[in-house]
């Protein structure tokens, strides 16, 4: 992030910096250069584009290990240059073709390889940087996730463009305690704009399940707390066997222990950054859900991401009293 190209770059809690540019910038906020393996956003118009720069995404060391490139003619976004180019540190993997937008349109990008901006002037560009943690999606995901705008006109564009464009303008003059509610409700849009582009239900599983799997999943939100929630109370309550449980999580890809650890895992991380304040204890929020060993709960909170509970919780402290 160069400090010529941005107006107001604004840290707040939950890892997000929202970020509103000057006219025309020649680059996108992130953490890497550009490089051959990156691909144009194109504006169709004038005017205000709304950008939501993923971060964590692992790439951020091949990107800036190339020279930053030209966005003219000339460079990497040349017209016709990156269609067909093979992405850097990615053997056989295809970089994304041109994106073009309208103004309003939302767009998330990869900010470790954040890709080349070409927008006629005067336009404005509004950035959301947010950890691909927070958001709950894996690096997969931030590959579809690029290749999908989400259009202006669209149902969720016209509900979400206008309140997304007048929270990053709030979140550059708001007091801190403000800025906590605002953070929280821009990650969790961001987080439901994610998931509805890759047609995922609330809960991360896709829409076409079963309406048995409806139901057990409903279940399983309502006694997440209950230490003693398990596959078998699940399977009786629905009247299955625990083989049938099993199965139907497995073709989902997961399993019911992983599914309910994450559950409880979110619900905790939610937890421990709305009572930051209250600076309620690591082994109450992790009892609260189910979780009967602290040590535990730390063990599985710092595989899931990447940092233990009280790091997680003390980054929102520091995020809530920045000015």
């Amino acid at each position: 992030m160069t400090s010529d190209l941005l107006d107001r770059v604004r840290r707040m809690p939950m890892g997000l910096d929202v970020v509103v540019s000057g006219p025309a910038p020649a680059r996108l906020p992130g953490e890497g250069r550009l490089g051959a393996g990156v691909h144009r956003l194109i504006g169709r118009g004038t005017g205000e584009y709304l950008f939501v720069g993923v971060r964590g995404n692992g790439a951020a060391g091949t990107a800036a290990a190339r020279p930053a490139g030209p966005a003219g003619p000339g460079g990497p976004g040349g017209p016709g240059a990156l269609r067909g180019a093979v992405a850097s540190g990615a053997p056989g993997v295809r970089a994304p073709r041109d994106v073009f937008l309208d103004p309003g349109d939302i767009c998330f990008y990869d900010a470790d390889r954040p890709p080349v901006p070409v927008f006629p002037e005067p336009s404005r560009l509004k950035v959301f940087l947010v950890p691909r943690e927070s958001l709950g999606i894996d690096e997969r995901d931030v590959r579809q996730v690029m290749a999908t705008p989400v259009a202006r006109t669209s149902r969720l564009g016209t509900l979400l463009s206008p309140f997304l464009s007048e929270l990053a303008d709030m979140a550059s003059a708001s007091r801190p305690s403000v800025g906590e509610m605002l953070a929280w409700n821009a990650v969790n849009l961001l987080a439901t704009l994610a998931t509805e582009q890759l047609g995922r239900d609330a809960t991360g599983i896709p829409d076409a399940q079963s309406p048995l799997l409806s139901r057990i999943l409903t279940f399983i939100e309502a006694h997440l707390a209950d230490a003693d929630l398990c596959p078998e109370t699940i399977a009786a309550a629905q009247h299955i066997s625990v083989r049938y449980l099993h199965k139907l999580f497995q073709d989902e890809g997961t399993t019911v222990g992983r599914w309910i650890q994450r559950r409880r895992l979110e619900e905790c991380r939610r937890d421990l950054l709305l009572h930051v304040r209250g600076r309620q204890t690591i082994a109450a929020v992790a009892g609260r859900w189910g979780f009967l060993s602290a040590t535990h709960f730390s063990r599985v909170f710092r595989a899931a991401y990447g940092m233990s509970p009280s790091q997680w919780r003390d980054t929102a402290g520091r995020g809530c009293a920045v000015g």
